[in-house]
């Protein structure tokens, strides 16, 4: 599929003519694992905030992105991957993907273009607000139609909803979504200053951009089975930051693979994760990495909220 063709489902409407009042409000990107939730996120808002692998299920929380111009103001929040859950962990996930849509203004469903779910949760919930389809990965179709009838069975799943078809990853269809966005936004006043991009703090992102690697670097079951915690982080005038995380694994083995023979593996993963965190804080920093056993923590509630989850 060409880029000129991205998009064109549907042409946006224009907008009202003359004055709108300021806009504001929250938009959950929800949908199936692996559908390029996170990248669109990033894409929206114009920064790299969430970390985006080609694994399944890297989104483990809520995330915001926050978009701010004139008149308006958006607050996406990305949630982790719909599924049934096997065990706590992701018990707790899909507990953070029904906050954000009971919360949100809209929805926008995200899903990959080549096999197109619709959610029936996000239906439940699309009862009260707009729903607003989001058929990604459509640089990875060959033509416009082979796409026509995956768009056709989903119009008659959701006859209220809108659907656009785009590229996250190479930005095709990203504009007139935004756009559509931002004129379904209810009147209100911002909730965030219009400099600031997200709620959360550095330290967050430090663990994350530290998970992202793991994803990238290890296998199999091993990055599912991993939790960060950040144990220190030292802002200093002189010299470099001070990053001191821990990595969770629920079996020995798992810590002698993420170690490494010699300590190789730890400290490649730490030189990658280094090198991300000091791209997204834009100043040096020292990352020390622990790896620690938490037996079966996904499985354990108390673990689980020992995370934060």
């Amino acid at each position: 599929m060409n880029d000129e063709d991205i998009g064109r489902e549907p042409a946006a409407p224009p907008g009202a003519a003359g004055e709108t009042p300021f806009r504001s409000g929250y938009a959950a990107i929800c949908g199936p694992p692996n559908a390029g939730k996170s990248t669109l996120l990033n894409r929206l808002i114009g920064e790299r905030l969430a970390i985006t692998t080609s694994r399944p299920q890297t989104t483990r929380r809520r995330m915001l992105g926050i978009l701010s111009g004139e008149g308006f103001q958006i607050v996406f929040v990305d949630t982790p991957g719909i599924l049934e859950p096997r065990y706590a962990l992701q018990s707790a996930m899909m507990k953070e993907v029904g906050r954000a849509l009971a919360d949100a203004d809209l929805l926008l469903l995200v899903t990959d273009i080549r096999a197109a779910e619709l959610a029936p949760g996000v239906f439940e919930a699309a009862r009260r607000k707009p729903l607003v389809v989001a058929l990604n990965k459509a640089d990875l179709v060959a033509d416009r139609e082979t796409s026509l009838p995956i768009l056709d069975r989903l119009r008659a799943q959701a006859p209220e909803a809108e659907f656009f078809v785009l590229s996250a990853l190479r930005g095709g269809g990203v504009d007139a979504l935004r756009a559509r966005l931002i004129e379904l936004l209810p009147a209100g006043a911002p909730f965030y200053p219009p400099d600031q991009l997200t709620e959360h703090p550095e330290r967050f992102f430090a663990s994350e951009l530290v998970r992202e690697a793991i994803f990238e670097r290890f296998h199999q079951e091993v990055p599912y089975s991993t939790e960060v915690q950040i144990d220190e982080f030292k802002e200093r005038d002189a010299g470099k930051d001070y990053i001191a995380a821990t990595i969770f694994v629920e079996s020995e083995s798992q810590k002698g693979i993420l170690i490494g023979r010699g300590g190789r593996a730890i400290r490649d993963l730490g030189h990658q994760a280094r090198g991300a965190i000091e791209s997204f804080l834009g100043r040096p920093v020292y990352l020390e990495l622990r790896v620690k056993v938490l037996p079966d923590w996904r499985k354990d509630p108390r673990a689980l909220r020992r995370f934060g989850y």
